[in-house]
């Protein structure tokens, strides 16, 4: 199910996707998010939006990643992937685009559930 929610203390909601995920898979605000994401892209010369930093960070806090091995027509959407995952948190990625699935729900700015997720992580604790 779709939450509409938007960390960011100014309500923006463009190319923050990154940050919004975290906020709401870490329990933290947007300020400290962005803050830490940004060291991390800082750190490897590129942009806090970037798949490699997202991942970089994310594996510094103790999450996993996952590969969805996904074959349309039958493509496995975030909405299909928040019905079979409906215990725990996750941020899942499309390539283009990353979202915080919690509890079988996901919490955007946006309706993204149609789109096409490749690739998860999951946090161990």
């Amino acid at each position: 199910m779709f939450i509409k929610k938007n960390p960011n203390p100014k309500n923006k909601n463009v190319g923050d996707c990154s940050v919004r995920s975290i906020c709401f898979a870490e329990g933290i605000e947007w300020d400290k998010a962005f803050f830490e994401l940004s060291t991390m892209a800082a750190i490897e010369k590129d942009m806090p939006s970037s798949n490699e930093v997202i991942e970089k960070y994310l594996l510094s806090l103790g999450y996993k990643k996952h590969i969805i091995n996904n074959t349309c027509p039958d493509c496995y959407t975030i909405n299909r992937f928040c019905s079979e995952h409906s215990t725990g948190t996750y941020i899942v990625g499309t390539g283009t685009h990353v979202v915080c699935c919690k509890d079988g729900n996901y919490i955007d700015t946006w309706d993204s559930g149609d789109k096409i997720a490749i690739y998860y992580y999951e946090k161990r604790f």
